[in-house]
């Protein structure tokens, strides 16, 4: 069967999907009454509407698309796959040629002695798997009150139980009754928002040193991991100050922690190398992966486990835990031909050495807008603060998010997606983005935030708390 190149006409699959459809992160009844934006296609960058307008898609999908939209040979492998061995599980002692590949490539591409991964079939079910695995770990080391998990304020985990436990997103702790046992939260390293009159480089040392007075607290017989994103992302591209991490890694090093390396936004090139963690010196004892691993074209994840780690894992009988999915052979495959691609086509390198420092000359620019307060970015993500005052770095009396959601609103009239956190604009392309899309996606991206400055001020929102 092929695929149709028709399709209803837009208002009809609005109230189809109305009917139907259940959104992530969404207030329903608010969208059903509007109508969703129908995608459907997508090429490069640009994403197609069900209007014909094109749209360049500034978030990757949601963090994801790294190779960008339209690749055949992802389809060609998958098909490929399909008809040689659609699917069998890597439960019972058996596996079969495509996780095995994958698993050894990236044994390869991760830094250090990460040379063992734990499939999943996305981000949150890894870090799930991460929970399990840190607590057997020490048990089986003899430390079995080593099981609380230390996480941030404003962290981004994954949506399941144990994930949005291990996030410290507010919003989705009100809901569901997390977070679970044993997990405990320190403050973010938002140095625009949090810092003070601090210097970025005082800063980070102090919330740094947050994590060793957390385990002071709890006591560190009681202590199993630290767990955080080299670069926040849902949180709004938090940028941590230069001091944070090596303050961090001498922290978990001093008290005998895990450290778990969230790379699931970060990774595959995101921050212009293969992983934040080399990007930021990182020496995880896990790397929480998915997203970027297959550029979003089939769903996949894992953990990436250390010698250490793993050897006491696979010494200690059987570990209860695992996923129907693990390691799919279809996922597996296409992971391996995207990686293929990111590598042999210079992609992770070219846009480390040239099209992410253009990205960042002209991201950086933004800070001179007068809407603007902080302009930060890393690699391939970025995010800009709005402020109704520069000099204070005021926040604005408005109920947060107000303006953000008008400046995305602006943003999506103008045919670009860029996302809103609160009050502050966020993107993250595909890492395969030219400098001409880029120049395009700033253009877009000034005359949005024009526009939403007219927008507030006619308004009078354009006021400080």
């Amino acid at each position: 069967m092929t695929l149709i190149p028709n399709h209803l006409p837009t208002a009809d699959l609005q109230a189809l999907d109305a009917a139907h459809h259940m959104h992530p992160f969404t207030d329903g009844d608010e969208l059903n009454a509007k109508g969703a934006r129908i995608i459907t296609r997508a090429d490069g960058v640009y994403l197609t509407d069900s209007e014909g307008a094109q749209i360049l898609d500034g978030m990757a999908g949601l963090w994801c698309v790294n190779l960008g939209y339209g690749r055949t040979e992802l389809a060609d492998v998958a098909a490929e796959q399909m008809r040689q061995l659609p699917y069998y599980n890597t439960f019972f002692q058996t596996s079969h040629p495509p996780v095995i590949a994958l698993a050894k490539r990236l044994a390869e591409l991760a830094p250090g002695d990460l040379n063992h991964v734990f499939f999943a079939g996305s981000g949150s079910e890894a870090n799930d798997t991460n929970i399990r695995m840190v607590r057997h770990y020490w048990a089986a080391r003899g430390k079995p009150s080593k099981k609380t998990i230390i996480a941030r304020k404003n962290g981004y985990h994954g949506s399941t139980l144990g994930g949005a436990s291990l996030g410290g997103m507010s919003g989705m702790h009100a809901q569901g009754g997390l977070p679970i046992p044993d997990v405990t939260h320190i403050d973010q390293p938002n140095w625009y928002h949090e810092g003070g009159d601090t210097s970025p480089e005082e800063f980070g040392l102090e919330r740094a040193r947050q994590l060793e007075a957390e385990i002071a607290r709890l006591g560190e017989d009681n202590v199993a991991a630290f767990i955080a994103e080299p670069v926040q992302g849902a949180g709004g591209v938090i940028v941590p100050p230069e001091t944070y991490w090596p303050e961090i890694q001498r922290i978990c090093d001093a008290h005998e922690i895990l450290l778990i390396a969230d790379e699931v936004i970060t990774g595959f090139g995101r921050t212009g190398n293969w992983f934040g963690s080399q990007t930021w010196n990182i020496r995880p004892d896990i790397m929480t992966i998915a997203k970027g691993l297959s550029s979003g074209y089939v769903p996949i994840g894992g953990s990436i486990v250390s010698d250490h780690v793993a050897e006491t894992i696979n010494g200690a009988g059987d570990f209860n835990h695992g996923y129907t999915y693990s390691g799919h052979p279809v996922a597996a495959a296409v992971a391996l031909e995207n990686l293929r691609i990111l590598d042999e086509e210079g992609i992770v390198t070219r846009c480390g050495a040239e099209t992410a420092p253009y990205l960042r000359e002209k991201w950086m620019q933004l800070a001179d807008h007068p809407l603007v307060g902080e302009a930060r970015i890393s690699g391939m993500m970025a995010g800009i603060a709005l402020t109704p005052d520069k000099a204070a770095r005021a926040s604005f009396a408005a109920e947060g998010g107000t303006v953000g959601l008008r400046c995305r609103e602006r943003c999506f009239a103008n045919n670009l997606v860029m996302r809103h956190v609160g009050d502050n604009m966020i993107i993250a392309p595909p890492l395969v983005i030219s400098k001409s899309e880029i120049d395009t996606l700033i253009e877009r991206a000034v005359k949005s935030l024009d526009e939403t400055l007219a927008s507030i001020t006619a308004d009078g929102l354009m006021v400080a708390a």
